[in-house]
C-alpha cells in the first residue's frame, strides 16, 4: 500500500470517515480533562501566580498555530512536486483552522503579558513574527477565495505558503536567533531543565494532545467539505457548457 492512493478523493473521503468520530472523542476528553486538570487542580506559581494557567491554552495554540504552516508547507510542496488535488485542498482546508490558532495565541499571550509585562502587546521577536504569520494566513485563505480557477490558485497559495514559512520559523525560534526580547524561552524542550515543572507539565501536554487531535479532525473535515465543493464546481461548470 502506498501512501499516494490517499491522493485519490474517493479513498481519501472514504479512510477519513473512519478516523473522525475516533479524533474527535479523543480531542474532547484530552481537551476536558488537560484544561480541567490544569486550571482547577494546578498550584498558583510562585511568581506569576494563577496567570501561568493561560499556557494550558496559549502553548497548544501556538504550537499548533505553526505546525499548521508547517502542515500547509508539506501539502503544498506535494502539490507542486506531484500534482494531486487532495494536497493542495488539505493545506486550503488547514489554513482557517491555523489562522484561527494563532488568533487563540495571540489573544491568551496579550491576556499573560499584561499582569505579567505591564501591557498587552510589545514588539518582540517573536510576537512581531507570529502576528506577521497571521497576515500571512489571512493573506493565503484570501488569495484562495480571488481565484477562481482552483489550479492556478493552488500554485499561487503554494509559492507564499513557501514565503510565509520563513515567519512559521521565527515564531519557533526568535527566542534563539535574538537573545533580547520580553518574550520567556520554551515551555516545552528536548532538553528537561528547560520544560515547567511537572506539576504543569503533565497537563500541559495533555492539552497539546487535545489540540493536535483537533487540528487532525477539523482538517480531514474540512478537506472533505473542499472536495465535495470542488467536484460541485466542476458538474455545475459541465453543465453550463452543456
Amino acid at each position: 500500500m502506498s501512501i499516494w492512493e490517499y491522493a485519490n478523493p474517493v479513498k481519501f473521503i472514504k479512510t477519513t470517515d473512519k478516523f473522525l468520530p475516533w479524533l474527535a472523542l479523543g480531542s474532547v476528553m484530552c481537551l476536558v480533562t488537560g484544561l480541567i486538570w490544569g486550571f482547577f487542580f494546578t498550584p498558583d506559581d510562585y511568581r506569576q501566580g494563577s496567570t501561568v494557567k493561560i499556557i494550558y491554552l496559549h502553548v497548544p495554540s501556538a504550537l499548533m498555530a505553526i505546525n499548521a504552516w508547517m502542515m500547509m508547507l508539506v501539502a503544498s510542496l506535494v502539490w507542486i512536486v506531484r500534482r494531486h488535488h487532495v494536497s493542495a485542498l488539505a493545506a486550503r482546508a488547514a489554513a482557517p483552522v491555523g489562522a484561527t490558532m494563532t488568533v487563540i495565541a495571540l489573544a491568551t499571550g496579550a491576556i499573560w503579558g499584561q499582569p505579567m509585562w505591564g501591557t498587552y502587546w510589545a514588539w518582540d521577536p517573536r510576537l512581531t513574527s507570529f502576528l506577521i504569520l497571521f497576515l500571512f494566513y489571512l493573506g493565503y485563505i484570501a488569495l484562495w477565495e480571488a481565484i477562481e480557477n482552483d489550479d492556478t490558485a493552488a500554485d499561487l497559495t503554494s509559492i507564499l505558503c513557501l514565503v510565509g514559512s520563513v515567519f512559521a520559523v521565527l515564531s519557533r525560534y526568535a527566542v534563539n536567533f535574538w537573545n533580547q526580547g520580553l518574550h520567556q524561552g520554551a515551555s516545552l524542550s528536548l532538553d528537561k531543565e528547560e520544560n515547567v515543572a511537572d506539576v504543569f507539565y503533565h497537563p500541559l501536554l495533555v492539552s497539546i494532545a487535545g489540540f493536535v487531535l483537533l487540528f487532525i479532525a477539523l482538517v480531514f473535515l474540512r478537506t472533505q467539505t473542499e472536495i465535495r465543493a470542488r467536484r460541485t464546481r466542476a458538474l455545475l461548470a459541465r453543465e453550463r457548457a452543456q
